[in-house]
């Protein structure tokens, strides 16, 4: 259980230095009430975020610190994790930026994974500056699932909607040779359990995606969703759990469907984050369901046409804030995980 008045210790990555990571932190953290709410430890350096403050003018306060154990609750700190003073160029995805910004994930998950922090809030990152010898993920997603204990689903939220991927980063060719029994099953459970233990919903009602138009048409535009997904999906109800489907996915988001159930679950990256974007683009946040840590980030990339001009939505990063927040609570009343 979460001890009466224990504040809620959240860290943060710094994202790509080049982007609108540093802004959206600094920006954010302006806000009193979050405060109120949670311990921000920032993983970076003290040199860089006073740099922000000042290019943002944007009057920003904190403590120094070494360890994570070691910050004052209600208050901004910022965990040293390089002192050198690094070159911040707005705009531009260089292999520096990239470099300085896995130092920041890393040290941020190690204090995850040993609980010196409660919950983990990452900016967005490059995925391409990111690649190097010792890192070879093609995001957070997949970091996180070797790093953290369970297993990783992308987990699209908002107060309006929730979508979870079977696939998420594959290319378009393999994602029909990907979806299989198991992979399914083991989604929807994670998907279920979550909405259970994270969100409070009793008995969840899931929608599932057809993987080919239609549906497939009764095998006229492809099999696997009658040799795949409607066998599983019967089996998968058979077995209690309110999972329904493959619906046809042109027509379920602009029919209104989906407000009929708690989630949905999409195919392939696309065929859940266009349509997630598209109705709560700025509100919207990435979720990393399925692991026994939490970890939350705002629905839009680096955004490097904007970077450095103060010019941010912080929407999607404070509601990235406030759902991990929420979520902590959540499975501390559960017990969950």
């Amino acid at each position: 259980m979460l001890q009466k008045g224990k504040k809620i210790k959240v860290g943060f990555s710094i994202g790509d230095l080049n982007g609108i990571g540093g802004e959206l932190i600094v920006k954010t953290l302006q806000d009193k009430c979050l405060l109120e709410l949670c311990t921000p430890v920032i993983y970076a350096s003290s040199k860089m975020i006073s740099f922000l403050g000042v290019h943002f003018e944007t009057p920003f306060q904190f403590n120094v610190i070494q360890k994570a154990q070691s910050a004052l609750p209600s208050e901004i700190n910022v965990l040293d994790v390089w002192e050198e003073t690094v070159s911040i160029k707005f705009g531009e995805p260089t292999s520096e930026s990239g470099r300085y910004a896995i130092l920041s994930l890393e040290a941020a998950v190690q204090d995850l994974k040993s609980t010196a922090i409660d919950v983990l809030v990452t900016p967005p990152i490059n995925k391409h500056n990111i690649q190097s010898d010792t890192f070879q993920f093609p995001g957070h997603t997949d970091y996180l699932n070797q790093q953290l204990e369970g297993d990783s689903l992308m987990f699209m939220i908002s107060d309006k909607l929730r979508i979870g991927l079977l696939t998420d980063h594959l290319p378009i060719a393999e994602v029909a040779s990907q979806i299989t029994e198991a992979l399914i099953c083991k989604k929807v459970e994670i998907i279920h359990h979550s909405l259970k233990y994270d969100f409070g919903i009793s008995n969840p009602k899931i929608a599932v995606l057809g993987l080919n138009p239609h549906s497939g048409d009764n095998g006229v535009i492809g099999l696997e969703d009658d040799r795949v997904l409607k066998p599983v999906l019967q089996r998968l109800k058979d077995g209690g759990k309110l999972v329904h489907g493959p619906y046809a996915a042109d027509s379920f988001f602009g029919s209104d469907a989906y407000k009929n159930f708690d989630a949905i679950v999409a195919a392939y990256h696309d065929q859940g984050l266009i349509p997630f974007k598209t109705l709560t683009f700025g509100s919207g946040v990435n979720f990393t369901a399925g692991l026994k840590s939490i970890r939350t980030s705002p629905d839009h990339g680096t955004a490097y046409e904007i970077a450095g001009q103060g010019i941010a939505n912080t929407d999607s990063f404070k509601e990235a804030i406030l759902s991990a927040v929420e979520i902590y609570k959540q499975r501390m009343l559960n017990q969950s995980f």
